[in-house]
């Protein structure tokens, strides 16, 4: 009861305070436009990051009041909402220590997956990521495609077992979140978590899958208060804290993280025994000691005492990876199948490509060596396209750590109408850098920003464009963002719906069911059947091509000797 009402007391003052500071202050801010706040207590947050109607909000900010604006954020504090292009390179690149990664992020990793890449700032980051870099190398990667190889063709045989008396509806998002699961299990940390082609019930693989679902449920108020939460004194109090709390998505977060960590831990037990075993018990393991946890724990033991992580760090690495990793890549494969089952024609010329790349001289398919399949221009242009038009993480949240002044890349007219060439910044103040704006800005892409088409990447870029200089590591996208802070992983990830892409389009067609799709906005974007619904799916009705080798000779004629039309499109199965 004491700890209740001292919570309500110091809520209280605090409150008072920021009421007071708003009358006898002004901010830097004032005179930015900027849509009006719904809300003294959550202001404009909880519809820009709502999940049903965020997509439809932020991109009606975007098109009233362009490259930046204000919004109000807890207690109507002011934010900047900004995809201007100089903005961003300040905010990612030149300043990256002045803008830092939102306590409210870095808190809720820390809490929920512990101490690795995604929850750690300055000196601890730099050197967590001094250390994991090299494992994330194109060169390492190309020693990983036989496992790639390997996983992705359990997936094809675990399809297409399912729809070998016809065409099925399966959940998509279901299937590539196994596959994804599976591939940053064996090339990740050495550990086969699934068959694939058998249904093995896995309760890490179901939280690994819930984790941004359910923690996307928590409120914007909850949200807010984990960075006073992880100060509330030791771990083993803050843990009979949260116990405590009646609250269905807290209790099932704690059940989420629970089982991410003790599967973390005897992963990272595991591989150090059979590295104290020597090479050859490594090479029993799955990924042959070729898997990033292996070179991690080698390359650690080896570090000098400054560099080196501690096992709390190494095991907060192993739950930082997969959840980072499967979420991510899955759900943006997902976008994919439904943009292809959106545009049959897309998903035909897609198919039509990969199988001439995998021609072997005799009808056959062969498997692609990592080059090849990360030089097919027009698999390229589908996976760029849809990571710009769709970038699973829409958003993300800087606080200024000092007083500095934010550049723009060309004037605003603020609420005098007098040009605006850069704003000053106050320290504490939130930044929200908007990915999915900058990725569908008109000014640099063109009226056709916000329209999916993948023909755009086989043309020379638009001028404006290349001059604008995005600070993004990928193709003048801020979806993987840039600086060092930038997603170590997007190489991996690229790979990952390259190969599975080139084996999966040429065996089997991809089209709608009759439920519909709808997007969720959270931490990574992710489909329902019906606004409604929270649980992530994908059904889609999936036939296999029985044929599909015969495409790389006389094509179309040949097949329609051997089948029917599907579902009205262009593409012809058995």
């Amino acid at each position: 009861m004491v700890l209740y009402q001292f919570v309500v007391y110091g809520l209280t003052l605090y409150l008072a305070w920021r009421m007071l500071r708003r009358f006898v202050s002004r901010s830097p801010l004032d005179n930015i436009p900027g849509p009006e706040s719904s809300s003294y207590l959550t202001g404009n947050l909880a519809a820009i990051f709502d999940r049903r109607e965020a997509w439809t909000h932020q991109r009606a900010i975007v098109e009233q009041y362009g490259r930046l604006c204000t919004i109000h954020g807890m207690f109507n504090d002011r934010w900047l909402f900004t995809h201007d292009p100089r903005a961003l390179h300040t905010i990612f690149v030149k300043e990256q220590d002045v803008f830092e990664e939102s306590p409210v992020l870095t808190s809720s990793f820390m809490l929920f997956l512990g101490p690795g890449l995604l929850a750690t700032l300055g000196e601890q980051h730099r050197r967590q990521r001094k250390m994991l870099n090299p494992v994330f190398s194109a060169k390492h990667l190309r020693a990983m495609m036989p496992i790639f190889n390997g996983v992705i063709h359990k997936l094809h045989d675990a399809i297409a077992a399912r729809v070998k008396e016809g065409p099925q509806q399966l959940d998509v998002l279901a299937w590539m979140g196994r596959a994804a699961l599976e591939l940053i299990g064996q090339g990740g940390l050495g550990h086969s978590f699934d068959p694939l082609t058998q249904d093995v019930p896995d309760e890490f693989a179901a939280s690994v899958k819930a984790y941004f679902s359910v923690s996307s449920q928590l409120s914007v108020p909850v949200r807010q208060f984990l960075p006073i939460a992880i100060k509330l004194g030791p771990g083993s109090f803050r843990r009979k804290l949260v116990e405590r709390l009646p609250h269905a998505i807290t209790q099932r977060m704690i059940q989420i993280c629970d089982t991410l960590e003790a599967q973390s831990v005897k992963l990272v037990n595991e591989k150090k025994a059979a590295l104290a075993q020597g090479d050859e018990a490594l090479k029993q393991q799955v990924g042959e000691g070729k898997d990033i946890m292996s070179v991690l724990l080698r390359a650690n033991m080896n570090a000098a005492d400054e560099d080196r992580l501690t096992d709390e760090e190494l095991i907060a690495q192993v739950s930082t990876l997969v959840v980072a990793a499967m979420d991510t890549t899955s759900n943006a494969l997902a976008r994919i199948f439904h943009q292809l089952a959106l545009h049959p024609e897309v998903q035909q010329k897609l198919r039509e490509e990969i199988i001439r790349a995998r021609d072997d001289g005799t009808g056959e398919l062969r498997d692609l060596e990592y080059d090849e399949v990360m030089e097919l221009p027009y698999l390229d242009a589908v996976c760029r396209e849809t990571l710009r038009r769709y970038p699973p993480v829409g958003g993300l949240m800087r606080v200024v750590t000092k007083d500095s002044v934010l550049p723009l890349s060309a004037p605003i007219h603020g609420i005098d109408g007098s040009p605006i060439y850069s704003v000053p910044v106050k320290k504490g103040m939130r930044v929200l850098a908007d990915i999915t704006g900058s990725n569908c800005n008109k000014e640099l892409w063109g009226e056709d920003a916000f329209e999916w088409r993948p023909e755009r990447w086989l043309q020379p870029l638009p001028r404006a464009l290349e001059e604008a200089h995005i600070p993004g590591v990928y193709s003048h996208l801020m979806t993987f963002i840039g600086g060092s802070r930038a997603c170590i992983g997007f190489k991996f990830s690229q790979l990952e719906m390259k190969v599975v892409l080139a084996t999966l389009i040429p065996a089997f067609q991809f089209d709608m069911s009759d439920k519909p799709i709808f997007w969720n906005a959270a931490g990574v974007a992710y489909p329902s059947t019906h606004e409604e619904s929270t649980k992530p799916e994908m059904p889609m009705m999936v036939t296999r091509i029985r044929r599909p080798g015969v495409l790389a000779g006389t094509a179309l004629a040949q097949l329609h000797a051997h089948g029917r039309r599907c579902r009205g499109h262009s593409q012809w199965v058995e």
